[in-house]
């Protein structure tokens, strides 16, 4: 900065250059801005979950023409296509053609959109009936559809263990919850009852899902043949596992279902 223009401090950040002397800089020092109290903020927190603890993102009257709606479809599609590991907030962006700064007009983190998405598939499952008192058919016709959505999306199992407050699930839990109660289940046996039943769905569709996707060609028959050759070490195995009877999930899934519901039945007293 030379001789002639020391005193000035430039800016041309928008518009016509600007120019100001330090002693006018100077007399600003003793300004002082409002404080903010935090106190009155809303939750911050951005982790799972958090997106059902704050208030809806809602954009400026100069916020991009795009909606929450929008986002989830989209990253549902890309969920289906690709799994979880593919889910960023620049792909996301990317899909939508926009920006990934836009996205967090409608949405704070990819957590965020997560706990979004599994809320609505939540939403593909339909609640049955149950105003002809057969709690049994009731709870076999949700634990199927719930089964069901969740191998139609198979990435979606491995996020169940997230904390779970879409309406959608609450819904679904509510009514699970109060056919059991309705049934004449109580505590200390309610939560284990609907435990138990959301654990049995949950991981027998994870495996389904896991061993579909993941297994690569021939690998069931090499296990088979294994077996096989050790049947003085595995003799039960090598005759009636999975691995050499092939897979029929579904009457499986049925068996083990009314098993845990006969044991409810009869460790609640709430009858057949």
């Amino acid at each position: 900065m030379s001789r002639h223009n020391w005193p000035f401090l430039r800016s041309s950040l928008s518009g016509p250059m600007v120019q100001y002397r330090i002693s006018d800089l100077e007399s600003c020092r003793h300004i002082r801005l409002p404080s903010v109290d935090m106190s009155k903020a809303g939750p911050t927190t951005g982790g799972a979950g958090g997106v059902w603890l704050r208030p809806a993102t809602r954009p400026g009257r100069e916020g991009p023409p795009l909606t929450r709606e929008r986002i989830i479809a989209e990253a549902l599609a890309l969920l289906d296509e690709e799994g979880v590991d593919r889910l960023t907030m620049r792909r996301l962006a990317q899909r939508l053609g926009t920006g990934s700064t836009t996205l967090y007009w409608h949405v704070k983190t990819k957590d965020d959109v997560l706990d979004l998405t599994l809320d609505m598939i939540f939403g593909e499952i339909e609640i049955p009936a149950r105003d002809n008192g057969d709690w049994r058919g009731a709870v076999i016709t949700l634990a199927n559809r719930w089964r069901a959505v969740l191998l139609k999306h198979p990435w979606s199992a491995v996020l169940l263990g997230r904390p779970m407050l879409g309406p959608n699930v609450l819904t679904r839990s509510e009514f699970l919850y109060s056919t059991l109660v309705k049934a004449g289940v109580t505590e200390p046996h309610l939560t284990g009852a609907a435990y138990s039943l959301s654990n049995y769905i949950i991981g027998s569709a994870l495996m389904q899902a896991t061993w579909s996707t993941n297994a690569e060609p021939g690998v069931r028959q090499a296990a088979g043949e294994h077996l096989r050759a050790n049947q003085d070490s595995y003799p039960i195995l090598a005759t009636h596992g999975p691995l050499v009877a092939g897979d029929d999930w579904d009457t499986g899934f049925g068996f083990g279902l009314t098993w845990l519901l006969d044991g409810i039945a009869k460790v609640a007293g709430a009858g057949a």
